[in-house]
């Protein structure tokens, strides 16, 4: 494996309304070098408008995609499910690999979000230690192991 995994950083697109999980993303994401760029979002109509190029994003190409999403579920405006789902539905952004990463364990959501062929389902770890070596794990594997479309 390479261990130079500054040739393979990413960019990211972070979709979460708690400011307290997306700083400690951030920060584990930093601290390993795992990305290159992180652009943080704070509700899906955000999500959906930085994906689509729309409103406050309209100066964004739409092309210039993010190697990979880490979405909340539960957000205020329109839910994680809701933004899976018009990702899903259109030819220019499908392709994104979605993770999401929540508190919600309820089936219909774990059910709903691989209808949509979410690409991973992880349960965000309450405790520090476990919440950064989880983001780690995330990144070390789209950084490094998976295999992009595009």
């Amino acid at each position: 494996m390479n261990n130079d995994i500054s040739m393979n950083v990413l960019d990211i697109l972070l979709v979460e309304d708690r400011v307290e999980d997306a700083e400690l993303a951030l920060m584990a994401l930093k601290k390993y070098n795992l990305v290159n760029k992180v652009d943080w979002v704070k509700d899906g109509e955000e999500a959906l408008e930085y994906i689509f190029a729309e409103g406050r994003y309209s100066d964004r190409d739409i092309l210039d995609r993010p190697k990979v999403i880490l979405l909340d579920l539960k957000m205020p405006k329109v839910d994680g499910i809701e933004v899976l789902k018009k990702i899903r539905g259109d030819e220019r952004v499908k392709f994104i690999p979605v993770v999401i990463l929540t508190t919600s364990k309820e089936e219909q959501d774990v059910l709903n979000a691989y209808n949509l062929n979410v690409n991973a389902y992880m349960l965000k770890p309450v405790e520090f230690n476990g919440f950064v070596e989880a983001i780690k794990t995330v990144g070390l594997f789209w950084a490094i192991l998976n295999q992009r479309p595009y």
